[in-house]
């Protein structure tokens, strides 16, 4: 089936809206998928130079704020809104736009391997594990030279959609996690250091010797640190990579609204801290011409905008979810109307 959608301009002659010279979109949120959502923003100027993306890297928990107040066309968040966040932005859309992995960095000089099973992770962001060489590393790396030298952890200071996938699983695999600091954007950490955005507390990493973060893996990547394996679900360890982030959702149930976690899942070689995000989108939008340009664009990104993630470290959407996405996608509407169409 040939896929199509109307242009920005056949859907604003309906209304009779005229497009300025430059029409501006404003959106704010995630820091997670920034480094794509940086280059779609660029590529998709340049495929139409009368509309320009504009995008704040402020945290999930500033987009979830802003989209809930309207002062963004978009929001965008790893964390899906809870039932008491939809509640006060009734008529709000999450749409996945790729997957991604929440990694443990660090700076240890001499020790370019790691592996962290759940219990040691979460003893280390809990403060009871404080030391390099504690029994419990070493559990986990009997071949590794780990030297006495102290912990410092790096967390993250704002609201933040990695901070949730990551207390997430920390609350799935740890019972002293789930009883005390718990899941969520923020949470009252027991011990370390505060970093803004990935890009904080992947700078807190680099310049402190015996750090140990937890970023999004382009951010580790781009920065040349080392990331540990994990321990999955099935007891199997597990390095992040596109594959074992696709392995997460293999199994996983996304219903209608796509709140779903995928931290944890059971499954050959899925990786235990993976996550979709998501864009933050009105069902019904109110201006005419950045409602349709708007949706335009979100279907050009779960499309054409998908052969940019793996060479960012994104997962790009299961075809199954890529579909969910075309139908709500043609549900939504400007004015109460519907912009995107298709045809055999």
């Amino acid at each position: 089936m040939k896929k199509t959608i109307l242009t920005v301009a056949a859907a604003l002659a309906v209304s009779g809206a005229v497009l300025a010279d430059k029409l501006l979109i404003n959106g704010a949120g995630a820091t997670f998928p920034f480094p794509l959502y940086s280059k779609w923003f660029s590529q998709y100027n340049k495929l139409h130079p009368d509309i320009q993306i504009n995008y704040q890297s402020i945290g999930s928990g500033g987009g979830i704020k802003q989209i809930t107040e309207r002062t963004v066309d978009f929001g965008a968040s790893d964390a899906p809104f809870s039932d008491e966040q939809l509640q006060k932005a009734s008529g709000v859309q999450h749409i996945p736009t790729v997957m991604g992995a929440v990694v443990i960095v660090w700076n240890l000089p001499g020790v370019q391997q790691l592996r962290i099973a759940p219990e040691t992770l979460a003893a280390i962001y809990l403060g009871k594990v404080t030391k390099w060489n504690d029994a419990a590393l070493k559990n986990d790396n009997p071949t590794a030279k780990l030297p006495d030298t102290a912990i410092t952890v790096a967390h993250r200071s704002d609201g933040s959609g990695t901070t949730n996938i990551f207390t997430d699983y920390l609350s799935k695999v740890s019972p002293d996690w789930k009883s005390g600091p718990g899941k969520g954007t923020s949470v009252n950490w027991p011990a370390g250091l505060g970093g803004k955005g990935n890009e904080g507390v992947t700078g807190l990493v680099k310049q402190t010797e015996g750090a140990v973060g937890y970023v999004e893996l382009a951010y580790a990547n781009q920065n040349k640190l080392p990331t540990a394996e994990l321990k999955s679900h099935d007891g199997e360890w597990v390095k992040a990579s596109l594959e074992s982030v696709s392995a997460a959702a293999a199994k996983a149930a996304i219903p209608e609204d796509y709140r779903v976690s995928i931290t944890d899942q059971p499954g050959d070689g899925a990786y235990p801290t993976a996550a979709f995000t998501y864009l933050l989108v009105y069902r019904d939008q109110q201006d005419a011409a950045k409602g349709s340009a708007l949706l335009n664009f979100i279907w050009w990104a779960v499309h054409d905008g998908q052969k940019e993630a793996a060479a960012l470290d994104y997962a790009p959407l299961p075809k199954p979810v890529v579909e969910k996405v075309e139908q709500t996608l043609k549900r939504m509407t400007v004015n109460g109307k519907p912009v995107l169409a298709s045809s055999k």
